[in-house]
């Protein structure tokens, strides 16, 4: 849909909607307003790095070593996917948007359960989802990013690739910073660092993204 994972319609009707998880049946969390990354200085090593890790524009082609890890993914997939129904989107686009996720949540080494959390509690699964403070997308990137990492293009942070690709490479850079601290890793991704309610409701997201559910 063009809008992203979520139906057309009112506010309060994509808020009822976020509130309930897929195929799984479980309730999700109220979707928490979206906070900010903190502009901080980059060194020029730092910069680089992150830039380098945004620039490559390929498609998504995951690889895999044997066949069984190949029909692991595929599994993962399908029930994703089912749990992803309630937002109304087609099966194409379920499948796009989770095989990039995977993919540059691999890419960047955290748990793609992690990445579908973040985007449940930052968005709500809203392409074009836009926070008060000007946040953009599924993973809510700031638009400083574009100009220090990227290309200047603000606009490309609605583009669903370079978005999560965006969202893993910035949470990666916290998580490095943090000392693999992931409490402190989630408060500074939303500008809350060190107060529990956005690391506590991400990582309650997480759990029930989790695969094989527990």
């Amino acid at each position: 849909m063009k809008g992203g994972l979520s139906p057309p319609g009112s506010r309060r009707r994509a808020l009822l909607a976020a509130t309930m998880l897929g195929g799984a049946g479980l309730a999700w969390p109220r979707v928490a307003s979206a906070g900010a990354q903190i502009e901080e200085p980059l060194a020029d090593a730092v910069r680089s790095v992150l830039s380098a890790a945004i620039a490559n524009r390929a498609p998504p082609k995951p690889a895999f070593a044997n066949i069984d890890e190949r029909l692991a993914h595929l599994r993962w997939l399908a029930a994703m996917s089912d749990r992803l129904r309630r937002q109304n989107a087609g099966l194409v686009t379920r499948v796009e948007f989770l095989e990039t996720l995977w993919y540059e949540s691999k890419r960047a080494g955290l748990e793609p359960a992690l990445m579908l959390g973040l985007v449940q509690v930052e968005s709500g699964f809203r392409k074009y989802a836009i926070s008060i403070v000007g946040a953009r997308g599924y993973t809510q990137v700031m638009p400083f990013w574009a100009r220090l990492i990227g290309d200047g293009d603000v606009a490309r942070l609605f583009h669903m690739q370079t978005n999560l690709r965006f969202g893993c490479v910035i949470l990666r850079h916290y998580l490095d910073l943090e000392n693999g601290d992931l409490f402190f890793t989630l408060g500074r991704y939303n500008g809350s660092r060190g107060r529990p309610e956005y690391p506590d409701a991400v990582l309650a997201a997480r759990r029930s993204w989790e695969y094989p559910s527990r």
